[in-house]
């Protein structure tokens, strides 16, 4: 009977050695690179980037496609990342979205100045999580001031691509379908299709993300694996932040007008730690080879 340890990594058969192990360097070296500091930064940041930068693509969006329905579909998106107060998001944004002509192009240009924060925070977040690529490779700093505004261009794409399939699927006008002599109601199978379309592109963006923020080349797999975990992980625990909000939080009791911000930036925390967990899994895994394993048991 052959042993499929043959046929696994060489890294990937040090962590089944020792899995605790692993887990406890992932997180010892979360706690050193001061995980929780970058995950605050970045959900400040994001906070503070979300508003401008859906208002941004909005207002260019609108230009060519109708507006409810843009609306429609970023409030899908917001809530895949804002535990439940989509709607207070979508409420700011609309405002602006209504009188941006006031704003004029500086305006505009202030806004993707502002959007672009996120994104920059996201870099050198990860740079401190992947100290062992900076010490061999650095970035032009061009790369980095594009990169920002290729995320925004990127979700512009995205939101615009599923406003077109959920528009056209609302076009159709299809009530049921029968098969087989049963008729199957497809009420409500354009939304559910729109969060699966969600989900997928929320997968996409952050398997980018661990492709593409840190320098250096990581491989497409693992990429792959820390995007697919990451929407996972956030996906259950936006469902449990939403019930927790709904049921046991005193939030709305203790910060009264400011619950909704809270709230937000609470989860932008919390999608910030899952994501630069993910990033600092990676990371671990690729400094196995680096003879530093040692003292966790994982070298043999």
């Amino acid at each position: 009977m052959w042993g499929t340890s043959v046929n696994l990594p060489a890294r990937l058969r040090l962590i089944l050695r020792n899995p605790l192990g692993f887990v406890l360097r992932v997180f010892s070296a979360f706690r050193a690179n001061q995980g929780l500091l970058l995950s605050g930064a970045v959900a400040y940041y994001t906070l503070l980037s979300i508003v401008p930068m859906f208002a941004l693509i909005l207002v260019l969006l609108s230009q060519v496609m109708d507006q409810r329905q843009l609306l429609e579909t970023a409030r899908t998106y917001l809530e895949l990342v804002a535990a439940d107060q989509s709607e207070a998001l979508i409420a700011q944004v609309t405002v602006f979205l209504n009188e941006w002509k006031l704003v004029g192009v500086a305006g505009l240009i202030i806004l993707l100045f502002f959007s672009s924060f996120a994104f920059t925070v996201l870099e050198n977040a990860m740079s401190v999580i992947f100290h062992h690529r900076v010490a061999i490779h650095r970035r032009h700093f061009l790369i980095s001031a594009i990169l920002p505004y290729f995320y925004i261009l990127l979700m512009a794409l995205g939101l615009m691509t599923v406003s077109v399939i959920s528009a056209a699927l609302n076009h159709a006008q299809i009530g049921s379908l029968s098969v087989f002599g049963y008729t199957i109601s497809l009420s409500g199978a354009t939304a559910a299709l729109i969060y699966l379309l969600g989900v997928v592109g929320e997968a996409l963006l952050l398997t980018s993300l661990y492709l593409v923020m840190p320098v250096g080349k990581i491989a497409f797999r693992h990429a792959v694996i820390g995007g697919v975990t990451a929407t996972l992980l956030w996906e259950g625990t936006r469902h449990l932040l939403v019930w927790y909000f709904a049921t046991l939080s005193l939030v709305n009791i203790v910060y009264g007008s400011f619950a909704s911000a809270i709230v937000i930036l609470l989860s932008f925390e919390v999608a910030a730690i899952i994501l630069l967990l993910g990033a600092q899994v990676i990371a671990e895994y690729e400094r196995l080879d680096d003879g530093e394993g040692q003292d966790l048991g994982l070298h043999t």
